[in-house]
Order: structure tokens, then C-alpha cells, then sequence
């Protein structure tokens, strides 16, 4: 009898999201163009008609939930929100805690950027978001590494002078070095990490990631995925073949 209650209770623990009026997805806000918030307070971004555009396919209701980066694998995993989409690299380090979808982006570069071109990447200062596989890199490549809580302090420590550069997705740091009007410079070269960008779930909501699964899989296939890529990342960004 016990052991037919707990398969009763992991059964309906798997498909706890689901079982609910809406799916809640947790994103950051502060990493453009992949996420942030517009004028008027709400989520945008490549994420934000990503994520409406799966919803819709998968016919489920979604609301947007934002939640500081260095905390996001704790307040999914503790029933704050149902996903995670938010510019997030899928790694084995991070699967070990949570799930993931297929990507959605490519993997994808990182690049570093500074004041100038000739920049000491390897043994000067180099910033970078805390948690990221990029503040993961630098610190097992020989230069001082800086961490900050969100991609904009990074960027901010490059122009005080506290850094020398700063490591992150080149998807990223494209709109920001186009728009500084040649105050800032990439440095070397790119750099490839991680399996892509994909959603995040509890390891519970199998049928959640599935279903999610199969949606992106019908924007790849479709060729709106890569449409949506384009529109947010421009010409030269990594699509599907």
C-alpha cells in the first residue's frame, strides 16, 4: 500500500507544473537583448516572444516572473516559478540540479571586450556576471577574475577601470560595443562554451520539459526560430541548418 501512495505522489509530482492554470517563466531582466525590462516595466526581449510563442504552441498560459541571476536554480528548484529562460548555457554541472530542454540558440561565442583592442586578457583583470560559464572560464585561465551580479556592472567595471575586460556572451556584448561609439573594443578571440541555451525545469516536470521540447522543436523545423534568432541578433548570428 505504501508503495502504490508514493508512485500516486511522484506521479502527480511529475506533472506538477502542468496540473497548474499557469506555467510561471522565470527570467532575469537585465541581460539584453536575450532578456530585459522596457520602458514600461515589463519583460522584452528575444526571450520574452521566444517564451510567448512556445506557450502559444504548447497551449498553456504563462505569466513572467523575474528573479536575480545568482539565486534563479534555487527559486525554480523551490517552486518560485516553473522555468527558467534566461540566456542560460546548458552544462553538465547545471544539469546535475536541473533539466533542460533542447537549446534554443546554437552554442553560441564568448567574447571579451575592453577600452582598447590590445587589452590583457590573460594576466589582467577580467569581469564577468557571477554564475555564468564565462566567470567559470576566467578563473581557471590566468587572469584576476571580477564578478558582478549582473551583466551591466560588468561592463560599467570595464569603463571605471577596475577591469581590463570583460567575458561574456559576444551575443551580448555586440549591441553594447556597437553602441559605446568606439569606446569599446572586442579583444582576441572567441571563445566556444557550453551546449547552447536552453530552458531550465525542475527535474520533476518531465512532462513540462517534454512538452516545451516539442514546441521548440516545431519552431526549428518551421524555420521561426531562426527568424526570431535574426530579428534579435542580426545577420551574423549562429542559426539552425
Amino acid at each position: 500500500m505504501r508503495a502504490i501512495a508514493i508512485a500516486v505522489v511522484l506521479a502527480l509530482g511529475g506533472n506538477a507544473a502542468l496540473a497548474q492554470d499557469t506555467i510561471r517563466m522565470g527570467t532575469e531582466g537585465a541581460y539584453p537583448p536575450y532578456n530585459f525590462l522596457n520602458d514600461a516595466g515589463e519583460v522584452d526581449g528575444f526571450e520574452r516572444e521566444l517564451g510567448d510563442e512556445l506557450c502559444v504552441r504548447a497551449e498553456l498560459t504563462c505569466e513572467w516572473v523575474t528573479n536575480d541571476w545568482d539565486s534563479i536554480i534555487p527559486n525554480l528548484t523551490s517552486g518560485n516559478f516553473d522555468t527558467i529562460i534566461a540566456g542560460m548555457s546548458i552544462t553538465d554541472e547545471r544539469d546535475e540540479v536541473i533539466d533542460f530542454t533542447q537549446n534554443y540558440i546554437p552554442p553560441a561565442a564568448s567574447a571579451y571586450v575592453g577600452m582598447s583592442e590590445d587589452a590583457d586578457i590573460e594576466n589582467g583583470v577580467v569581469a564577468a556576471q557571477a554564475g555564468t560559464i564565462q566567470a567559470a572560464h576566467v578563473a581557471e585561465s590566468g587572469a584576476m577574475l571580477l564578478e558582478y551580479a549582473t551583466f551591466d556592472e560588468t561592463v560599467a567595471a570595464v569603463r571605471s577601470g577596475e577591469a581590463d575586460a570583460v567575458f561574456a556572451d559576444r551575443d551580448a556584448l555586440v549591441p553594447t560595443v556597437e553602441e559605446s561609439a568606439g569606446e569599446l573594443a572586442f579583444v582576441g578571440d572567441e571563445v566556444q562554451l557550453g551546449d547552447g541555451i536552453g530552458m531550465g525545469l525542475r527535474e520533476s516536470d518531465t512532462e513540462l520539459r517534454e512538452t516545451f521540447d516539442a514546441a521548440i522543436e516545431t519552431m526549428k523545423a518551421d524555420g521561426s526560430l531562426n527568424d526570431l534568432i535574426v530579428k534579435w541578433f542580426g545577420e551574423d548570428a549562429d542559426i539552425y541548418e
